[in-house]
């Protein structure tokens, strides 16, 4: 017979199977029936004790009778409600990595061990199709996209009351090993400008390799998004190709990919002659359907075209807006204002993972590596021309005196040294270095405000 046990316990019982079994409250349906959670255990002390940690878990959680479907199916409904051009990406993800192993488990039971099971497997032999070198072993870049996935779709079931908390909170993870990406020289940017006899698609990687765009936003450009007294383009919408086959404008990435960057000079002027001949309202509109936006396979089919006849490495679309975004930093923007443009979360993802270690950012380094060990190093001309401005010793107090620049902590793992002097025309010029410990930044600030110093 079912008998309540002490306060907050909940109801308890001994089964026919001597078993110990109870129940509590965890929410309720729309008729206003409850929704138990049921617990079992060999002995009625550890029943108890299971209940008390249950109790504990679901204080002040009203669930959904949501929370009693399977995770399969609150997969379904989410990309059915959440269904932006982004997320359609996920559904190979869901029904090829999430459903086999965890898609008949009811959403409320998913633990945080359940989810980290499911990573080791995947890490192990999640590969579908097995690969001549990695066998069924699955990448742990693909194992932390599928992370990503589950913690933003298992986040919206803890948002609606499916679930009590995010099983995928405190789930570790592998960190993404990203390829090598392959970045054009300034060399090669001219080389493959210069090819492109074709002004449509000149303009286009012109406007690419001067903004860093994505390639559906840039596909998605309209006139009015372009401000030629500003010298501004907004970034409002992008173009992708879903199964169908018939094109698609839909948001930008994230919510920050919604953006207004400022145009170099040289990028306003195209687009100004661009726009006296234009016949369309997309700026860069399908040659043979100008009512609609540039497909991006087509821009893919040219980039490609083009490498080929001109004999330049073999290079993504991506790494264009990778080419942009290091480029971008050798020439002194702070990153701050880069991942803006770039459209990011954050600059931690910034640096994480569009800027590379360049040839002359690696002889840099190893110089640096060198007089830190006390051994000569042979300096350029222009080194040694600064060596003779007078010597610079960084403050080390927080707020530092005026003339010795200012040091950032991007992240656990990056300083941000920048300085800003203002020009005899009265005009402000700010350059960025960038360094792994703050003593390296403080050692290449010092270099740059030399050599920013010599210049004025």
């Amino acid at each position: 017979m079912a008998k309540r046990g002490p306060s907050g316990d909940g109801m308890v019982r001994k089964r026919e199977d001597g078993r110990w079994e109870g129940r509590i409250v965890v929410g309720h349906e729309q008729n206003g029936e409850p929704i138990f959670r049921y617990v079992l255990a060999k002995t009625q002390k550890e029943l108890l004790d299971k209940l008390h940690r249950d109790l504990g878990a679901f204080q002040d959680v009203e669930l959904t009778e949501d929370s009693r479907m399977a995770l399969g199916e609150w997969l379904d409904r989410w990309m059915e409600d959440y269904g932006a051009d982004t997320l359609r990406s996920y559904e190979q993800f869901i029904r090829c990595y999430i459903k086999p192993y965890l898609g008949d488990k009811i959403v409320s039971r998913v633990t945080r061990m359940d989810i980290q099971k499911l990573y080791r497997k995947l890490n192990h032999e999640g590969r579908v199709r097995e690969h001549p070198e990695h066998g069924h072993e699955l990448s742990d870049t693909m194992v932390l996209r599928i992370h990503a996935i589950l913690h933003r779709c298992l986040k919206d079931a803890e948002a609606d009351h499916v679930i009590t908390r995010n099983p995928t909170d405190g789930a570790v993870v592998p960190k993404a090993s990203y390829k090598p990406k392959q970045i054009l020289t300034k060399e090669q940017m001219d080389t493959f400008l210069a090819a492109d006899r074709n002004k449509i698609w000149r303009d286009f990687f012109y406007t690419e390799l001067t903004t860093g765009l994505r390639r559906g936003e840039i596909c998605g450009l309209m006139w009015q998004d372009f401000d030629e007294k500003d010298g501004t383009l907004k970034v409002l919408r992008s173009v992708n190709v879903p199964k169908a086959g018939e094109l698609e404008i839909g948001e930008t990435k994230t919510s920050q990919g919604r953006r207004t960057i400022r145009l170099p000079p040289s990028t306003v002027q195209r687009l100004k002659e661009r726009k006296k001949h234009a016949v369309s309202q997309w700026i860069f509109p399908e040659p043979l359907a100008p009512e609609k936006p540039v497909r991006p396979s087509a821009a893919y089919y040219w980039m490609k075209r083009i490498l080929k006849e001109t004999g330049l490495p073999e290079t993504g679309f991506h790494d264009l807006r990778h080419t942009f975004a290091t480029l971008s930093l050798e020439s002194g923007m702070d990153v701050k204002t880069l991942s803006a443009m770039l459209g990011h979360v954050s600059a931690a993802t910034t640096l994480d993972i569009y800027t590379h270690v360049t040839g002359d950012m690696q002889t840099e380094a190893a110089a640096q590596i060198d007089r830190g060990l006390g051994n000569a190093v042979q300096e350029s001309p222009a080194q040694v021309e600064q060596g003779s401005v007078e010597d610079f010793q960084p403050v080390l107090r927080k707020t530092r005196k005026p003339g010795t620049g200012c040091i950032t902590q991007i992240n656990d793992h990056l300083f941000e040294g920048r300085y800003s002097p203002t020009w005899p025309d009265g005009t402000k010029h700010s350059k960025c270095v960038y360094a792994h410990t703050r003593e390296e930044c403080e050692a290449k600030l010092k270099a740059l405000i030399q050599q920013m110093n010599a210049e004025r």
